[in-house]
């Protein structure tokens, strides 16, 4: 499963980004999103079931981000609303198998999200 993660950029406090996450075969698997901030380990940001039946996000993001999907467009989104510069990173989707409760199993390359003051 190839994932392709897009979307990132430059952008000031306060200002909205939404990443996408792009693969043929996305519709068959959950999906999370991650971020890798400076200096800091890669933390888990947001995640779909593979209906979009069930998302969860991370207190962090509550309220600003929001997590969906777009089956007809083989897309997974990340809705980024009142950036912080405590949102700078690289973003990345994974995928795993439905019900597998395990680690994610496939990864996109990243997009760069820099939220400046």
């Amino acid at each position: 499963v190839q994932l392709q993660a897009s979307g990132g950029g430059m952008v000031q406090v306060g200002d909205s980004l939404r990443l996408s996450c792009a693969s043929s075969a996305i519709n068959n698997y959950d999906v999370a999103w991650f971020r890798q901030s400076p200096g800091k380990e890669r933390e888990f940001v947001a995640s779909t079931s593979f209906n979009g039946g069930a998302t969860y996000l991370i207190d962090d993001v509550k309220g600003r981000f929001s997590v969906s999907r777009d089956a007809a467009k083989n897309a997974v989104y990340l809705q980024m609303t009142r950036l912080k510069p405590m949102d700078t990173g690289v973003y990345y989707c994974a995928a795993r198998t439905p019900g597998s409760l395990g680690t994610y199993e496939f990864w996109g390359q990243g997009t760069l999200v820099t939220v400046s003051s």
